[in-house]
């Protein structure tokens, strides 16, 4: 039986360790973005825009933190980047003040990399939550799992991609 798909903001509240997130996909089409990522490409947008559209995973972000929870992020993406890329780039440094540590992986230095097909989170080793989208990057029903062999996976996964991956502020576009 697959665990219960607890909303998120439970999901992350219930690590007591890690909270490790791998992204793989060049383009996301989340509607919650949409604003942000017009008035990004308009060059109207400001860290301050940005803290207010992200304040609540901010706030979500540092409080876990604060509990002792490390939150790492890899981004596993294709260059040269897409504009979709460059939009998370630039708003990486928020990721970062909630106390995110950030990534980044060029396709070409992820191969021999054995990846789950889908971008996840892994909470303390001990269940996956993995985020599915459809073909235009919509977001999906996610699925939960807490079969060892698959949390194995993805924290071998993650492992190897964090060891290979730039840290944020050494990663150009």
């Amino acid at each position: 039986m697959k665990p219960k798909i607890l909303h998120f903001d439970e999901l992350l509240s219930s690590a007591t360790q890690s909270a490790l997130h791998l992204e793989m996909r060049d383009t996301y089409g989340v509607a919650e973005e949409e604003e942000e990522i017009r008035l990004w490409l308009s060059g109207k947008w400001t860290v301050d825009d940005g803290r207010k559209a992200l304040g609540g995973w901010m706030d979500l972000v540092s409080g876990t933190v604060a509990r002792g929870v490390s939150v790492r992020r890899a981004r596993v993406v294709s260059t040269p980047v897409t504009t979709y890329i460059r939009y998370e780039h630039a708003h990486t440094p928020l990721n970062l003040e909630a106390g995110e540590d950030v990534r980044w992986l060029p396709c070409r230095q992820a191969l021999g990399i054995p990846l789950p097909a889908n971008d996840f989170w892994l909470i303390d080793t001990r269940v996956v939550r993995f985020n599915h989208f459809s073909g235009d990057g919509a977001a999906v029903e996610p699925e939960m799992s807490d079969d060892p062999a698959v949390t194995a996976l993805c924290g071998s996964a993650f492992a190897a991609v964090w060891e290979r991956a730039i840290p944020h502020a050494e990663f150009r576009i």
